[in-house]
């Protein structure tokens, strides 16, 4: 091998793994904010409850109105972070396969590239 396809290959080798990082950072990018939607929408959750057990301490017109309502209010609330604990585990999930998606495809091809130089 010439020097010159000597450099020429590993010009092509760093323009090939520039692009395997920026493809990775993109997907950091998108999983970041997907994420950081999931924590707004726990966020906005618990604030919500917040709210309603705020109102309820305002508005009761007793103590068993006041007890029950908290009963109530934190039974949903249960319920419903169960329900956007399932849909985080879902998300959780697609970002494990796409990871694990980039990285057989990026060592196959990397493979690929290193066998003809070795």
């Amino acid at each position: 091998m010439t020097t010159t396809e000597t450099m020429n290959a590993v010009t092509d080798m760093t323009t090939k793994n520039v692009e395997r990082l920026t493809s990775l950072g993109e997907l950091n990018v998108r999983i970041f904010e997907k994420m950081a939607a999931r924590q707004m929408d726990a966020l906005t959750l618990y604030m919500d409850h917040t709210l309603r057990l705020t109102k309820l301490a305002t508005e009761a017109k007793g103590y068993n109105e006041f007890f029950q309502g908290q009963v109530d209010a934190t039974k949903e609330l249960s319920e419903r972070v169960m329900a956007e604990s399932k849909t985080t585990m879902q998300l959780v999930n697609e970002a494990r396969d796409d990871y694990r998606a980039w990285l057989e495809k990026n060592a196959a091809e990397l493979t690929a590239e290193l066998r003809p130089a070795a």
